[in-house]
């Protein structure tokens, strides 16, 4: 595979971040205020997905600076992470309305932009936020782990090999703001994803 230089791999990121604000693939283009790009080093060891934009990040266009964000920045200096040195992304790039479910039609829009990102950045490990985030990328590197009865307790936190893709599954950030019970646990496994490092 050809190795990119930071500024092929910000200059192909460009493209792609005209294509995602400028989106009217489904109907949240329609309700949303920005669509929300992906952020960080384009050299990233480490790529993070969330599931979409919140109503702090829809407002402001940054990712993780509302309440989630907080824990996300957290968690992340609990495991000694850099947040500078990660690269930050959604798998749904328009908030949600009413936080509700994406529909699969608005997984799909987004697909073809997720797959570009992570062709971009092409990190060694691939870190899918929550249920959602971790269903999307396993059935993209043909796991379907989810599907076929694993719960996403069962494989969060856990390194999935798949193909040339190392997967490393988390609990999204704002899982701890519902349950805080599980701030201990969650913090190991984001340490636990130092250590693969």
């Amino acid at each position: 595979m050809k190795q990119f230089s930071p500024a092929e791999k910000q200059e192909s990121l460009e493209v792609i971040n005209y294509q995602i604000r400028a989106c009217e693939r489904c109907g949240l283009s329609v309700t949303r205020k920005h669509a929300l790009v992906g952020e960080g080093d384009v050299d990233a060891r480490i790529m993070f997905i969330a599931l979409s934009p919140g109503a702090k990040e829809d407002l402001q266009n940054r990712m993780f600076i509302g309440p989630s964000g907080q824990v996300f920045n957290k968690l992340l200096h609990a495991a000694g992470i850099d947040r500078k040195l990660v690269f930050m992304t959604n798998l749904v790039k328009c908030i949600l309305p009413k936080n509700r479910k994406p529909t699969l039609d608005e997984i799909d829009s987004c697909g073809q932009f997720l797959d570009e990102e992570i062709s971009i950045i092409n990190p060694e490990i691939i870190v899918p936020l929550g249920y959602y985030a971790t269903r999307t990328i396993l059935v993209k590197y043909h796991d379907n782990s989810l599907a076929t009865g694993s719960s996403f307790t069962e494989i969060n936190g856990k390194l999935l090999v798949l193909g040339d893709k190392k997967i490393f599954p988390l609990p999204h950030p704002a899982a701890l703001l519902y349950n805080p019970s599980f701030e201990r646990d969650t913090i190991e496994k984001y340490k636990k994803l130092k250590t693969i490092l």
